[in-house]
């Protein structure tokens, strides 16, 4: 019995002096598990009262209830108080932050041209209420030929030098026309989207060939949808990227086999009023293919052609970036060279 009162006496002696000198939540948490947790020193004063007579018990089971009470108070008061402490500190250092201060010899990062203008050009779709959609890479021959209308024996195929693998059926795309092979099989009409990526193809590369590269397209699948509506899309977005109202375009009849009619599409030089090296002395600028929706690819894609039309155009954005940037060797983009990089902060 005078054991334990000692003990009782001893404890709340030890809990009170770590208390005390506890100054941050971490030091205050070790007192807490030392002598409140579940294994702490307070647990082991509880179970000392088994072997304690019955009167014993009635006295010093109130008395260690009152201690562990206490104690539990005392704790709760110190914890608010050091988390008023930290709020404090905190705020002092937040008023005190000097922002006018830097450091010297930060290196600072930009983004690559190809997101500039990626960003550019999804921010014209999204405003025109396109959803931005993403193809696979590694693709199969039926989403990157056979549903666009270009089957094993067909002609196209000849002029898209693909890389093969060695899984069956599997090669790197040739176009990011798949993406909107894998968007209509969805049958979710009418739709409008727009997505670009990587591509592949197996070509030597030089100042304006490269084995990847960047392309851009757009689709839309509605009814009564017209050259008119693929057009004026080609136009607005055009004029966004080089920042010119009057920018014009032309068209000329072109082939590509996942649309009918095929239409090469031009736009007016926006570098010069009477010909440059960029245009080739020509005012013109030749830009890409595009077309209304072959009814072969709304079929393989389940979509009824009597009912539904569509528009869809693919640009190089390699292309585009080089334009808007005056870039003149393709190379450069994938370069990682830092002094071609930061001229685009």
């Amino acid at each position: 019995m005078q054991d334990l009162n000692g003990a009782i006496i001893s404890f709340k002696a030890d809990f009170l002096n770590e208390l005390n000198a506890a100054d941050s939540e971490k030091s205050l948490d070790q007192v807490r598990i030392s002598f409140l947790g579940r294994s702490g020193k307070i647990v082991e004063l509880m179970n000392s009262i088994k072997e304690l007579s019955a009167e014993d018990k009635k006295i010093f089971g109130p008395l260690l209830n009152e201690l562990k009470k206490s104690c539990e108070e005392a704790f709760e008061q110190k914890k608010k108080l050091i988390e008023d402490l930290t709020l404090k500190a905190a705020g002092t250092k937040k008023e005190s932050f000097d922002v006018t201060s830097y450091k010297t010899n930060q290196l600072k990062g930009s983004l690559h041209p190809y997101t500039h203008v990626k960003e550019q050009i999804e921010n014209v779709f999204i405003s025109m209420g396109y959803k931005i959609v993403e193809g696979p890479e590694l693709e199969d021959d039926y989403h990157n030929f056979g549903a666009l209308n270009i089957p094993s024996d067909h002609p196209a195929r000849d002029i898209q030098d693909t890389f093969w693998l060695d899984l069956p059926g599997k090669l790197m795309r040739t176009h990011t026309s798949n993406a909107q092979v894998h968007v209509m099989e969805l049958g979710k009409l009418p739709l409008a989207v727009f997505s670009t990526g990587r591509c592949y193809r197996n070509e030597a590369t030089d100042a304006s060939h490269d084995f990847v590269f960047m392309q851009a397209e757009c689709l839309v699948i509605d009814k009564n949808i017209s050259l008119a509506n693929l057009f004026a899309t080609i136009k607005v977005l055009l004029q966004a990227i080089f920042e010119r109202d009057n920018l014009n375009i032309r068209v000329r009849p072109g082939y590509f086999p996942f649309v009918e009619p095929g239409i090469e599409v031009d736009m007016e030089c926006p570098f010069c009023k009477a010909g440059c090296s960029v245009c080739k002395k020509t005012r013109w600028i030749e830009m890409g293919g595009s077309g209304l929706v072959h009814p072969n690819v709304l079929k393989s894609c389940g979509i009824d052609s009597d009912e539904y039309s569509g528009f869809a155009f693919g640009f190089g954005l390699t292309r585009l970036v080089m334009l808007k940037y005056g870039i003149n060797d393709v190379r450069l983009l994938n370069s990682g060279k830092l002094e071609f990089l930061e001229q685009f902060k």
